[in-house]
């Protein structure tokens, strides 16, 4: 049966409007019905925007739009990319891509204008540098899910649009691996996750980033291999809370891409029936609703 349909998409999903991927191509899913939005799959995070009228997303590791009804797709860089995410105003779509320093950096591109040009964000100081060369597109990606996540540059701008989460930056130089939230306007960094290096004794990722609508918390997806066996963590996700620093687990294991529903419910890619589905997480009573099958969920934001 098409989408693997379980429970009420409506319900499922708190009403919202989803968009996620299955087999290699961007779906939406409106109440109880599904509009497939491309085809010939190599499609992935998808990402509305703000405004509800368009969809960023990754297309054979290029970043394109298309209107939300799926028309009008078009490339807006030739430069390999990392998950999207739009600026609050959606004039602006963040994407990660190699930066001056020959590791991942943020670009900013104009979401409307015919042949606009990236500009840096991060690091701070590629700002002033020539773009780098156009690095090559990646081949068949790992199939193991821990080594799928490990690389993944998507990033995610803060709802008041001062910020953007991104994987790396220059807590690079200190940890193995580490997860930043920079200031767009200053380029200053804070690492928020970190793993090996800088006297951490241990091994793991924090990716996929995602801000609730009040900018009140980030989640992501970390993994940990600890110095011993009782100090790992398989994947998992993580919420933040920036003005305590505190963070909780939130959601099962292997539970990872979280999009924000509400402030109580997150949809997330789960493990179910042996494939991967969107389920719908309650965040303070783990309560669980399968929605549709697929992976990668971004929510329609709701109109202020």
């Amino acid at each position: 049966m098409l989408g693997g349909l379980v429970a009420t998409p409506a319900e499922a999903a708190g009403g919202s409007t989803v968009a996620y991927v299955r087999d290699g191509d961007v779906y939406v899913s409106r109440g109880s019905g599904e509009t497939r939005l491309t085809t010939g799959g190599g499609n992935s995070r998808p990402r509305w925007s703000p405004d509800g009228r368009q969809i960023a997303y990754l297309k054979g590791g290029q970043l394109w739009t298309m209107r939300a009804d799926g028309g009008a797709a078009r490339r807006l860089t030739t430069r390999a990319a990392g998950g999207p995410s739009w600026s609050p105003d959606s004039k602006w779509i963040a994407f990660a891509s190699l930066s001056c320093t020959g590791g991942p950096g943020v670009y900013r591109i104009a979401a409307g204008t015919a042949s606009a040009q990236p500009e840096v964000l991060f690091p701070r100081d590629c700002r002033s540098e020539e773009l780098p060369d156009e690095p090559e597109l990646s081949g068949i990606a790992p199939k193991q899910l821990t080594e799928r996540l490990r690389t993944d540059d998507a990033v995610a701008w803060s709802p008041d649009g001062t910020s953007i989460a991104f994987r790396g930056g220059e807590c690079d130089s200190v940890y193995d691996a580490c997860l930043s939230i920079g200031r767009v306007a200053t380029g200053t960094e804070q690492t928020v996750a970190a793993y090996g290096g800088g006297s951490l004794q241990n091994r793991g990722f924090a990716v996929v980033p995602g801000w609730r609508a009040d900018g009140k918390r980030l989640a992501w997806t970390a993994y940990q291999e600890g110095e011993t066996a009782a100090d790992n963590e398989p994947v998992h996700l993580v919420e933040f809370d920036p003005a305590t620093k505190v963070k909780r687990t939130v959601g099962g294991v292997n539970d990872r891409e979280m999009t924000y529903a509400d402030s109580t419910h997150g949809l997330v890619t789960a493990q179910y029936r042996g494939h991967s589905w969107v389920m719908t997480v309650g965040l303070a009573d783990g309560s669980r609703t399968p929605f549709r099958e697929g992976s990668q969920p971004s929510v329609l934001p709701a109109k202020r």
